[in-house]
């Protein structure tokens, strides 16, 4: 029990009071414990291009980043981050009053909600979320409000009447997810064309994590929200280079967008972190820098690590939605006679030395994901292999 001043307040502040060790954090234990294969929390177990590591070293050796590097991040990250939005989608953004170097895409997130949002605004968020976002929104003292992607015909879907419907005289905010994780759901031109037609419409901002933009499959297709019509300037679009790359530890992410929404989400930035990843920022920057064959190589062993994971939890008895994007796999485990995924999570360990995520702790309401389970493919072959061996179990 946590220890009480002597008025009987509790020490942690009341707005994280429902917030306890993320469900990464248990359940990563969980797998050094019992020495299981964890296919929960979304991290690599190699390293990516050496040429990117190199650029690191190099950087490191010659005494670049080293010290404090500027607060919007080193000019050559900008550029090339600027680069990559013209180049990808066309989006032109100034590199030095537009762009923001980040402590990943989980720093760009909190430093944008806590920049924008004020007690009492409401924000609106696709659930399941991530859950940074509701802390993030908790800090900044917002109001959540979830709307929930649910499974249809193998896929999550958003409904666009239910989004409408959501929006209050006090929303101030919509927070999108695409390509979404957990799910794997690849928002249509469509469905972000109608996102942008509300945002204009009730004169909302928007932040979008797109940390998962290269990695999407078959033929969904990568659209920032930014560039629709009425939305550069409403809009603060994030991403960052550890899903793309595979280094997530180096924790090098970004925001861009109009000068005023930046300049709002640098000032509160500055207060978190001011500045991180010195010399990574210089491997980040020669990273985006990479030609197209790595990332369409890069999707392509992702989608084949996807197929494999897929195929060996479908022979398990798994239902699987197959994702659009990302590196996770939503199951449901309701053709095992199973409904509460957290209980079945702690126990897999245990039955078939595996680890996964239960999804019903990225919903407010955890009755909407109590049955459904994620994975993650970004591991070897041999080690997805090992994992589906081991899952048969359940089968028998």
């Amino acid at each position: 029990m946590a220890r009480m001043t002597s008025s009987d307040r509790p020490l942690l502040n009341r707005r994280l009071a429902e917030f306890g060790t993320t469900v990464f954090a248990e359940m990563s234990a969980l797998a050094l414990r019992t020495g299981a294969i964890n296919l929960g929390q979304g991290f690599p177990d190699t390293d990516g291009p050496e040429e990117v590591r190199e650029a690191a070293v190099r950087a490191l050796r010659d005494g670049r980043g080293n010290q404090y590097p500027p607060g919007p991040g080193i000019p050559e990250l900008r550029t090339a981050i600027a680069a990559h939005q013209q180049r990808r989608y066309g989006l032109s953004v100034d590199p030095d009053t537009e762009v923001l170097a980040t402590a990943g895409a989980t720093e760009a997130i909190a430093a944008s909600l806590l920049a924008l949002v004020e007690p009492g605004d409401e924000v609106i968020a696709l659930e399941p979320y991530y859950d940074s976002y509701a802390a993030s929104i908790a800090m900044a003292g917002g109001t959540r409000v979830p709307v929930t992607l649910r499974p249809a015909e193998g896929r999550f879907r958003l409904d666009l009447d239910e989004l409408r419907d959501a929006v209050t005289d006090r929303t101030r905010l919509l927070l999108i997810n695409t390509p979404h994780n957990p799910t794997g759901t690849v928002l249509t031109r469509e469905e972000l064309a109608s996102i942008a037609e509300l945002a204009v419409e009730r004169d909302l901002l928007v932040v979008t994590d797109e940390v998962y933009e290269h990695l999407v499959f078959d033929d969904a297709e990568h659209i920032p929200l930014a560039s629709f019509p009425g939305m550069r300037d409403r809009t603060v679009t994030i991403s960052s280079a550890g899903k793309t790359f595979s280094f997530t530890g180096w924790k090098v992410g970004w925001a861009t967008g109009s000068r005023e929404l930046v300049t709002a989400v640098r000032t509160a930035k500055q207060y978190l972190t001011y500045v991180s990843a010195g010399p990574f920022q210089y491997a980040i920057a020669e990273a985006l820098r990479l030609p197209d064959s790595y990332f369409d190589g890069f999707r392509a062993d992702l989608r084949r690590k996807r197929d494999l994971l897929g195929d060996g939890l479908r022979a398990a008895g798994f239902e699987v939605y197959q994702p659009q994007g990302t590196y996770f796999i939503t199951t449901d485990i309701t053709p095992f006679g199973e409904k509460d995924a957290y209980a079945f999570c702690r126990a897999l360990p245990e039955r078939c030395g595996v680890v996964a995520i239960p999804n019903s702790v990225f919903y407010d309401d955890p009755d909407a994901g109590r049955s459904q389970v994620r994975f993650t493919f970004c591991k070897r072959d041999e080690i997805l292999d090992e994992a589906t061996s081991r899952l048969q179990r359940l089968a028998s």
